[in-house]
């Protein structure tokens, strides 16, 4: 077994989580392998790019990190990290793709005394029974005695410059105490926050699931909030800033919830409820309820459109943002798809328009390109799906010169006063 002076590490997966890890890591002392599928990806790396528009040249100074395409780099590695995606299905089952491809990736380089630590979002069980089982079966060492397994689950929140890897508390755990030992020495150079030792790799793995399901649940609650008072006529924002003057009451407000956490991390959990025999019903309601919300959002506009002898059939509605939040460029499961495809089920004709986001995985992933800039006053409504700040800095008069006159403002995220929108969540 390595010590932490002469661990070598090896990142697989350098997208929001692997990416700023590796560059940690490197900072601190160790030596670094990042690993990634994606050549291109790669390239832009090295040349200190990140395609994910989440890091600047700058963050790259002070690290040399091998960046690389190619597994067989990853041989000198005495400790791998898997910081992979995992997305949920059609089915919103787990799709545990990535895992297993990063053990295949893994298992040639695998050697007596390695250790191998996931920090993908993964429901209890997944290090050691599927991790753990793939790299046995490819490489013949028996997990626990021949290599070591740990969890430690990351909490990268995509867009925000102020919580990071190193501000973060960090969970850590391992399959006993001397890898446990092993795990912090890794980590705790990087987390300046501090680490929280759990006592087995499957308490981490739900403590996890859980932390995202919460959220998901409050924002269901508030959701749901939000449909009923639409129904009474009453402003949701205006009714939750009055029950905020309570003490301990939960600052959540309604919304669209998309990306690769929140939208998904609840049915890694159920999957394996259901497996136990056991149907969650309050995180299943709460998942229903979350994932109607942008069709729930293109039918008021619909009605607003109908109520004013608007023909959607004939109308032009545009969307602002597309990202699944503000002020970054990830797009993974983003709910505003549904506004689209539902506004266009209406045969509304609909442009989206977001500067942060990649054209090119636009079209890759949701078969359209969005607009470089809106065509000005031409648009019967118009949508503020994600509160990016150059959105809310162009204030209400701005936005609305972008439609007809009289356009349908519907904002969405609260963003600006409510005197200066005609729709609100």
């Amino acid at each position: 077994m390595a010590s932490a002076s002469q661990e070598k590490i090896a990142v697989l997966g350098l997208g929001y989580v692997g990416l700023p890890l590796a560059l940690a890591l490197s900072r601190a002392g160790f030596e670094v392998i990042g690993f990634d599928t994606h050549a291109g990806h790669i390239e832009g790396l090295r040349h200190h790019e990140d395609g994910n528009g989440e890091l600047s040249p700058e963050d790259f100074r002070a690290t040399s990190v091998h960046f690389s395409s190619d597994p067989a780099d990853l041989a000198p590695a005495t400790a791998f990290i898997i910081a992979v995606p995992t997305p949920i299905n059609d089915a919103k089952q787990p799709d545990l793709g990535p895992i297993r491809s990063a053990c295949a990736s893994i298992a040639p380089n695998l050697k007596h005394g390695d250790l191998v630590v996931l920090e993908s979002t993964v429901y209890p069980g997944v290090t050691e029974d599927v991790c753990g089982a793939e790299l046995e079966k490819m490489t013949g060492l028996i997990s626990g005695r021949d290599f070591k397994l740990g969890y430690s689950p990351e909490r990268v929140n995509p867009g925000d410059r102020e919580h990071t890897v190193e501000t973060i508390v960090k969970v850590i755990s391992a399959q006993d105490d001397d890898t446990l030992t092993r795990v912090e020495a890794i980590y705790a150079p990087v987390v300046k926050a501090g680490l929280h030792k759990a006592s087995s790799i499957m308490a981490a793995e739900a403590a996890k699931v859980i932390e995202n399901t919460q959220r998901d649940l409050n924002i269901a609650l508030v959701n749901e909030f939000a449909l009923i008072f639409s129904r009474l006529g009453l402003d949701t924002l205006e009714v939750l800033e009055a029950a905020g003057t309570k003490w301990n009451f939960l600052p959540f407000k309604p919304g669209l919830v998309g990306g690769h956490c929140i939208g998904v991390d609840p049915y890694y959990l159920t999957y394996r409820a259901e497996q136990l025999g056991y149907h969650p019903e309050v995180i299943l309601a709460g998942r229903r309820i979350n994932d109607h919300m942008g069709r729930h959002v293109a039918q008021e506009m619909i009605k607003a459109m109908l109520a004013r002898k608007d023909n959607p059939a004939r109308s032009r509605v545009l969307i602002m943002g597309f990202a699944f939040k503000e002020n970054c460029a990830d797009t993974r499961n983003t709910r505003v798809a549904d506004i689209v495809d539902e506004l266009q089920s209406y045969s509304v004709d609909v442009d989206v328009w977001d500067p942060w986001v990649n054209v090119a995985a636009i079209r890759a992933e949701y078969g359209f390109d969005p607009v470089a800039a809106p065509d000005a006053g031409a648009y019967d409504g118009v949508i503020v799906a994600v509160a990016h700040d150059t959105f809310v800095e162009m204030g209400a008069e701005a936005i609305r010169a972008l439609g007809k006159p009289g356009t349908i403002l519907y904002d969405i995220k609260g963003a600006l006063a409510r005197s200066e929108s005609d729709l609100r969540l």
